[in-house]
């Protein structure tokens, strides 16, 4: 697979709560490989019990481990992906979400993204819920 990525031309903001490294970038173009889809991902463990109630961090840790088995199961990694959306019950929490994207996401691979604060999830002590669209191979 070939890809570009478009990087952020600045940050989101100097201050407050949307400042600081984020784990996307303003665009991707691919061409080749074969589209993964990968369901939206609660912090669910193998057991399917949900993991980090009230931490976000361990909460979207958790759902970027559930993400990378998909991924592993279809042959690629997070370099692979180009698409996130993101629903979150407090966009307050930008930051927290944030600091754990950036441990599984490269600099070089950051994904295009869409974030969107939501008022319930199918688990009530949910935080946040990821979809990827990945571009493996080629």
């Amino acid at each position: 697979m070939a890809k570009t990525v478009y990087p952020l031309a600045r940050p989101l903001a100097e201050r407050g709560k949307f400042s600081g490294p984020v784990a996307f970038s303003n665009g991707v173009k691919t061409s080749g490989g074969e589209l993964l889809f990968i369901s939206g991902q609660l912090a669910y463990d193998e057991n399917m019990n949900l993991v980090g109630p009230g931490d976000m961090g361990a909460q979207t840790r958790q759902v970027l481990r559930n993400i990378g088995k998909a991924l592993q199961q279809a042959g690629g990694s997070f370099q692979d992906i180009v698409r996130v959306t993101v629903f979150v019950k407090d966009i307050s929490r930008f930051r927290e979400l944030h600091d754990a994207r950036l441990e599984f996401f490269h600099a070089d691979h950051l994904p295009a993204s869409t974030m969107v604060q939501i008022a319930e999830f199918v688990h009530e002590d949910a935080l946040i819920e990821i979809d990827a669209v990945a571009v493996i191979g080629s």
